[in-house]
């Protein structure tokens, strides 16, 4: 009897579990999206450039998704290629402030969306990266072409810790391109 009681309990523990564990299945399609988009970039992270010069093979594919050439700047088009291989036809631009534009803008800080920062001296966004996850008050990205130091002249992807109040904007095109994604 003692063994009958004891092998149930083990099941309603198992099945209480179980039920907890957040399943895929169990997303609904953006979120689905989102946790594709942000494990592509997940898998990048450690990537580095050949000289430091905004070069190599990796770096190189990125720059190709926004037609650009070796040696460009490429925090932005490191995004814009997670897009396209998660199977979206945009964003596509090599320009970090066009990532901002009204359409896209949100308040919303979630996985997959993009985080835009703030340089004074240049007026405006001149680094991005991918929202990862928000932890309290910080921020957990995977940025392209940035260092340890979090600098926007970087040397590979790396994933970031900021302080979501140093965050300028945040842009969502999941949502907007939601039914654009090619078949």
């Amino acid at each position: 009897m003692a063994t009958i009681r004891n092998l149930l309990g083990i099941l309603c523990l198992i099945a209480l579990g179980s039920y907890r564990l957040p399943h895929r299945h169990l997303l609904n399609a953006a979120e689905q999206e989102r946790e594709k988009l942000v494990n592509i970039a997940r898998k990048e992270i450690g990537v580095r450039e050949q000289s430091g010069q905004n070069d190599g093979e990796r770096v190189e594919t990125y720059l190709k998704a926004v037609n650009l050439q070796r040696g460009q700047p490429w925090c932005a088009a490191f995004v814009s290629w997670t897009f396209m291989k998660a199977g979206y036809a945009r964003p596509r631009t090599a320009w970090s402030p066009f990532l901002f534009v009204e359409r896209v803008k949100t308040k919303s800080i979630k996985p997959g969306n993009i985080l835009g920062i703030w340089f004074p001296n240049l007026k405006r966004i001149a680094h991005v990266g991918l929202v990862e996850k928000q932890a309290g008050d910080w921020i957990i990205s995977i940025e392209g072409n940035t260092n340890i130091a979090g600098s926007r002249e970087g040397d590979g992807v790396y994933r970031k810790r900021r302080l979501a109040k140093s965050i300028y904007a945040y842009a969502d095109w999941i949502k907007l391109t939601e039914g654009e994604k090619k078949p």
